[in-house]
C-alpha cells in the first residue's frame, strides 16, 4: 500500500459505525508499527502516537520500509478513519516570540507532513500560550499561523485538531468560547473549515470547571460545547479521570474511576479505589453513550503505571469504559453479528 499523498482521498469516520473506538496512546519505541501491535493485542479499537520525538524539535524523515509496513497494518486492521497523532508539546503557535512561533510553525507543518505520508487522520495539538501579551493577540497569533500552515500543506486531509485545556496561566483554550474564536479565526484566515476540528479531554474539561462528575453535570457540559462549538466539529475524545478537583486548573490525569470523575478520588491526594457503581453514574457513561462519541476516537492517555496485577492497565482502563456502554437490541444483534463474523 502506498502512504498518501497531498490531494488523495481519506476515509471519514462512518456515520453508521456503532461500535466505539477505544484506543490509547502508546509507544513508537523501536518502530511506530510496534504501536499498532500493541493496540492489537491490548483489544484497543484504534492507536495516538507521537510521529516523532516530541522533545525535540528537528526529526529525521520517515523512513520509507516503515513507512509501508505502517500502511499495510493501516489497512490490515481497517483503522483508516481512526489513528490518532499528539503533536509535540514544544509548539507554541501563539507565541508573542518571533523566532518560537517561526518554529513552531515550521515544526506544525512537519507534523502535518508526517501525518498526510503515514495516513493518520487527526493531528491534535494544545492551541499555544499567550504569555507576555493578551488572549486577542494570541488567538490572532495563532490563526495566522494556520494560514501558513494551510498555505504550506495545501491540500492535506488530515484533521488539525484544537485540544481543549485545563486553562492554567496564559493557556488558552480552557472556555469553550476560545475554542470556538480560534475556529472561527482560522476558518476566516484559511477558507478550509474541513481541516480544523476539536478534541475534548475530559480531566481538561472537569479541571477547568465543567463538572464531569455526574451524568447531568456532563450532560451540560456537553450541550454547551454543542452550542458553542459544534458537536459536529468534536473529532476526538481523550478520556482521562482527573487527579485535579472541579475547576483546580490541575492538570494531571488519572485512571478512569480512580480520579475526581469517576468518583474514586480521595481528599488531598486525587487517588481512590475503584467502584462500578460511582463510576456509572459519572460522566464518562454520558461520554461513550453520546450520539457523536460512537463515531470518533476515544482516547486514553491514563498512567502507564504498574498495578498489583498481571493485567496492563490500558485493559483495565478499557474494560471500565466499556462497562458504561448502553446497547438497545438493535445494537446488541449488530454487535453480536459483527463480532460472531470476525471469529469465522
Amino acid at each position: 500500500m502506498k502512504s498518501r499523498g497531498f490531494g488523495e482521498s481519506m476515509p471519514q469516520p462512518s456515520i453508521d459505525r456503532e461500535d466505539p473506538m477505544f484506543g490509547s496512546h502508546l509507544s513508537i519505541a523501536g518502530s511506530m508499527v510496534n504501536a499498532l501491535h500493541e493496540a492489537e493485542k491490548l483489544g484497543l479499537d484504534t492507536v495516538q502516537v507521537f510521529t516523532k520525538n516530541q522533545q525535540q524539535w528537528k526529526a529525521k524523515p520517515l523512513d520509507s520500509a516503515m513507512v509501508q509496513e505502517w500502511c499495510r497494518e493501516i489497512k490490515r486492521l481497517g483503522w483508516g478513519d481512526r489513528v490518532v497523532s499528539h503533536a509535540s508539546y514544544l509548539i507554541n503557535l501563539a507565541s508573542c516570540d518571533d523566532e518560537l512561533w517561526a518554529k513552531s510553525i515550521d515544526l506544525m507543518t512537519d507534523e502535518i507532513e508526517r501525518c498526510e505520508t503515514l495516513g493518520i487522520a487527526f493531528l491534535v495539538h494544545h492551541p499555544g500560550s499567550h504569555v507576555k501579551w493578551t488572549l486577542e493577540e494570541g488567538i490572532g497569533r495563532i490563526t495566522l499561523a494556520y494560514r501558513e500552515l494551510f498555505r504550506r500543506t495545501k491540500g492535506a486531509k488530515v484533521i488539525s485538531c484544537l485540544e481543549g485545556t485545563v486553562g492554567a496561566g496564559s493557556t488558552i483554550g480552557g472556555p469553550f468560547e476560545q475554542l470556538a474564536l480560534l475556529r472561527e479565526g482560522i476558518i476566516e484566515q484559511t477558507a478550509q473549515p474541513d481541516r480544523i476540528g476539536f478534541c475534548l479531554d475530559s480531566c481538561h474539561m472537569h479541571a477547568f470547571g465543567y463538572d464531569m462528575s455526574t451524568q447531568p453535570s456532563a450532560e451540560h457540559a456537553l450541550q454547551s460545547f454543542d452550542r458553542i462549538c459544534g458537536m459536529q466539529n468534536l473529532k476526538v475524545w481523550h478520556i482521562n479521570d482527573s487527579k485535579g478537583k472541579l475547576a483546580s486548573r490541575l492538570d494531571r490525569h488519572q485512571h478512569i474511576g480512580e480520579g475526581w470523575i469517576g468518583g474514586g478520588a480521595k481528599a488531598h491526594t486525587g487517588e481512590g479505589v475503584f467502584d462500578s457503581k460511582t463510576l456509572a453514574s459519572s460522566g464518562f457513561a454520558s461520554i461513550v453513550n453520546h450520539s457523536a462519541a460512537v463515531r470518533i476516537p476515544k482516547i486514553m492517555e491514563t498512567p502507564k503505571d504498574d498495578r498489583d496485577t498481571d493485567e496492563p492497565s490500558d485493559v483495565i482502563n478499557l474494560r471500565r469504559l466499556k462497562s458504561l456502554i448502553r446497547l438497545d437490541e438493535g445494537r446488541k444483534a449488530a454487535v453480536k453479528s459483527r463480532r460472531k463474523g470476525a471469529n469465522i
